[in-house]
């Protein structure tokens, strides 16, 4: 079962649960069971999905609910904190840190995708303003140091490996020694797989691990192997001490419930790959997972069933809007963001355009949805610095130069974005400063919150800075 069948699947029995006349125990067990059988067709583990079952049963007890609540919406909050709960493993003991050399060993079996995935971290935080390095020790795997080599130069990433040495541990060694002294401050070593878990495999690991000393062991898992995603995510955290875990191939062809099975190892999941694409690399955050795999990422949703799942997590992007006198680059990447990956083609921006299609302007939605892309991947380029900031004269020429080369794309592309940012970001300024002296006395409250985004999501002069021209 792909992702996309597992939430239509977990979604459509919280939709007849709240179709129902009465909700009440039968009502509630009809819908768990309906839940467990989807998250047991997509492979997640027994025990997982029957913890998850008697935990919501142990939150929600319809006897003793008072009366006058929502026991529909108590129940799907209810269901959604504990799916939430199911992937949330915490953050990694290690996080690489600017200002010093960090050295990230990555393991995994061979087909997993690990080569492209050491790649796409060093991509990943390259444009962030890291200077990555890759250094290849898989030797066992004919074409290793080839598939790496095609990758980092096209990411235009340094890289170190050898078609004539055999032994890994010697070209981990004088790999990370080379980029230590060359100053790089994120060294990426890429280690052998094998086809199954044996001990030659795991001793050489050991042997690398020992050799190179790295702050930091990410196991590579594909999503697709399900429920024997747990034994061998455990076999290499005991090997190698595994800190953090990357799950592959999530775009489609996946059993679903491989993000959630290594869940059980207790490894923290830092990224998905979500494509074979350099930038199809996603920061993993569990409640957005879980949230968009139901359908719920997007705001238009929220305002409509706003106390369903956590007001905390769904109320994020509101408080950030109202409560910022600018907006900053950062917080505009992040609106293009949910609109982009939680939308489908027909309308974009749906939170902030409401839901209705004919404020899109007609045959341009998947020209704008292209175009928003495009400006993410432009805003990925950018530092720290740049993303907090809200004058786009802070971008000049050399800036707007290296931000084109890191998104691949021409300079007027940069200038034209720069462009469009200063207009959503005036526009939306003036409108929150209205609604503000509007309701200063409700300033705080989310229903002043609600209430201005209603009237921001049905003006269709909004349009016109979003999409193109008015209708």
């Amino acid at each position: 079962m792909v992702l996309a069948q597992l939430g239509e699947s977990i979604s459509q029995a919280i939709h007849e649960m709240s179709n129902a006349t009465i909700v009440d125990e039968k009502v509630l067990n009809d819908c768990l069971n309906e839940i467990a059988r989807a998250l047991l067709q997509a492979d997640v583990q027994f025990k997982l999905v029957r913890d998850m079952v008697s935990n919501v049963k142990k939150k929600v007890n319809l006897n003793n609910l008072a009366a006058g609540l929502n026991k529909r919406k108590i129940i799907e909050k209810a269901i959604v904190n504990e799916l939430c709960e199911m992937l949330d493993t915490g953050k990694p003991f290690f996080t690489p840190q600017k200002g010093k050399t960090n050295v990230v060993m990555f393991v995994g079996l061979q087909g997993s995708g690990k080569t492209t995935t050491c790649t796409k971290y060093a991509y990943y935080h390259q444009k962030k303003g890291w200077r990555p390095a890759l250094v290849c020790a898989d030797t066992f795997r004919a074409g290793a140091f080839d598939q790496l080599k095609q990758n980092a130069t096209k990411a235009k990433i340094p890289y170190y490996g050898s078609h004539l040495e055999s032994d890994p541990v010697k070209i981990a060694v004088e790999g990370v020694e080379r980029f230590k002294k060359e100053n790089h401050d994120l060294i990426i070593v890429d280690t052998s797989g094998r086809h199954k878990q044996e001990a030659a495999l795991f001793e050489e690991m050991r042997q690398v691990f020992e050799a190179t000393k790295p702050d930091l062991v990410i196991f590579v898992m594909d999503s697709s192997i399900g429920q024997a995603a747990f034994d061998q995510a455990q076999a290499f955290k005991q090997s190698v001490s595994v800190g953090a875990v990357v799950v592959t191939k999530m775009d489609g062809h996946a059993k679903g419930g491989g993000a959630l099975i290594v869940a059980a190892t207790k490894s923290p999941v830092i990224f998905i790959g979500t494509g074979e694409h350099m930038d199809q690399f996603e920061v993993f955050d569990a409640k957005q997972f879980i949230l968009r795999l139901l359908g719920k990422g997007d705001l238009s949703g929220l305002l409509d069933k706003i106390e369903a799942v956590d007001m905390d997590q769904q109320a994020e992007l509101l408080q950030q809007l109202y409560h910022k006198e600018n907006i900053t680059f950062g917080l505009y990447q992040y609106i293009l963001k949910m609109g982009y990956q939680v939308c489908n083609v027909t309308s974009h921006l749906p939170f902030l355009l409401g839901k209705s299609k004919e404020l899109a302007p007609e045959g341009q939605e998947k020209e704008i949805l292209a175009k928003n892309k495009r400006y993410i991947i432009m805003m990925d380029s950018m530092t720290n610095e740049e993303l907090n900031c809200s004058n786009p004269k802070l971008i000049n020429g050399s800036r707007i130069m290296r931000i084109a080369r890191g998104a691949g794309c021409p300079v007027g592309e940069v200038m034209e974005m720069l462009k469009k940012y200063k207009d959503i970001a005036n526009e939306l300024s003036v409108r929150l400063r209205n609604m503000k002296k509007q309701n200063p006395r409700r300033s705080d409250g989310m229903g002043a919150m609600l209430n201005w985004m209603k009237q921001l999501g049905s003006s269709k002069d909004m349009m016109g800075i979003f999409g193109g021209r008015n209708k």
